[in-house]
């Protein structure tokens, strides 16, 4: 059993990155699509924030009922599926098609990552559990860093099928990676649904799911517009949008490891900090978005915050949930992908209203919400010493 994890574990994350390469590649040929399918900003960002809204409906349900299933049934079949949307969206010429295979493949995404996680923890001992599951969320950020820019790049040097069709081959690996190397496994003890949901009777639960909605609505309500608004805004050529979406992708890999480490020191002032740090980013988007040189240093630190966000509303969220841990990554799963849906939709409400520039706007919103229901959390549930309840 132990013998392939190393494998194993690589595997998983390259599965994680076919995912995330799926769902967020779209944001790097969104100009491509508006011209393919002859349609506006606003309806492209809908595949973003529908694919988003299908993951936030029906994570938590599907992974409990996949809760008792064997994992290397759910995760094969889950890659799979990604693998053939992708082929999908390569053939078809028609936007409802694309459509129904943003959804498709959006119902198993919370399934494979919530059950990827602890698969992942089982594979290896006990103490290096922790490892493994930074190994495999390690597959986002790689995603976001070189899944992204390269579906961009490709759609961009060759065409949109290519692009297409290279996130169909890194799913196909996966796919046969888990086929061929993991073995049976089977559910040993399954957690009741009761015991499961138990979790969400907590008000404390709902005041950090709220604060996760919010950070990655801030989030997504202008990074979905990336491409977009550094090509109307910033005037950047398809060239330099797939080198900014690199750049901003391989500082979220550094980023993450900062986060990590000033999270591990002091989790409720880096929870705290967070989104007024993205407060910060935003003036700063908003006031240099038309300036092409000092742009450049701004997407350097943007990616740098946007990683975070990851990591920091994980841990956020988990510091209640930890008795039921696969439920509670469905959960955050889930809202995150509710954020991202909120925060996409509001930014093309805003680009189709007010423009494009005026983006930022929804962005602030979001963070200072989420920083107000932080703070919120802290003040009903913090003891005299300083210390968050855990009831």
């Amino acid at each position: 059993m132990k013998k392939n994890s190393p494998l194993l574990i690589i595997i998983l994350a390259l599965g994680v990155f076919g995912i995330i390469t799926t769902e967020m590649g779209i944001v790097g040929v969104l100009p491509q699509i508006t011209q393919k399918f002859n349609i506006s900003t606003a309806q492209a960002g809908l595949l973003v924030s529908v694919f988003a809204l299908v993951v936030a409906v029906s994570g938590p349900f599907v992974t409990l009922l996949a809760s008792g299933m064997n994992r290397k049934v759910i995760l094969s079949l889950s890659v799979l599926i990604f693998a053939m949307s992708n082929i999908f969206y390569a053939l078809t010429g028609r936007f409802e098609v694309l459509m129904v295979f943003r959804i498709i493949p959006a119902i198993f995404h919370p399934v494979f990552f919530s059950i990827a996680l602890v698969t992942a923890a089982q594979l290896v001992s006990p103490e290096k559990s922790g490892q493994a599951v930074t190994k495999v969320f390690a597959g986002i950020t790689v995603g976001f860093a070189f899944g992204v820019p390269l579906t961009s790049y490709l759609a961009e040097q060759i065409s949109l099928e290519a692009a297409f069709l290279f996130a169909a081959a890194v799913n196909a690996i996966a796919f046969a990676g888990i086929l061929i190397l993991l073995p049976s496994m089977p559910v040993q003890e399954k957690m009741s649904y009761g015991k499961q949901l138990g979790i969400l009777r907590k008000p404390a639960v709902w005041l950090n799911i709220a604060a996760v909605s919010c950070i990655f609505a801030a989030m997504f309500s202008v990074y979905s517009y990336f491409a977009e608004y550094l090509g109307q805004v910033t005037h950047m050529s398809g060239s330099w949008i797939s080198v900014m979406l690199m750049v901003f992708g391989v500082i979220m890999i550094v980023g993450n490891f900062l986060f990590g480490g000033s999270l591990q020191k002091n989790m409720i002032r880096t929870v705290v900090a967070f989104p007024l740090l993205y407060l910060v980013i935003y003036l700063l988007i908003y006031a240099l978005g038309t300036s092409f040189v000092p742009m450049l240093f701004v997407v350097f630190l943007w990616g740098m915050i946007h990683s975070g966000g990851l990591i920091v509303s994980q841990t956020w969220l988990m510091t209640e949930v930890n008795e039921a841990p696969e439920f509670g990554n469905s959960l955050f799963v889930s809202f995150s992908n509710l954020g991202i849906t909120l925060g996409s939709s509001l930014g093309g409400w805003i680009i189709s209203r007010l423009g494009i520039h005026q983006l930022i706007w929804g962005g602030m919103l979001f963070a200072a919400l989420a920083f107000v229901l932080i703070l919120v959390k802290l003040k009903i549930y913090t003891t005299s010493m300083g210390q968050v309840h855990h009831h």
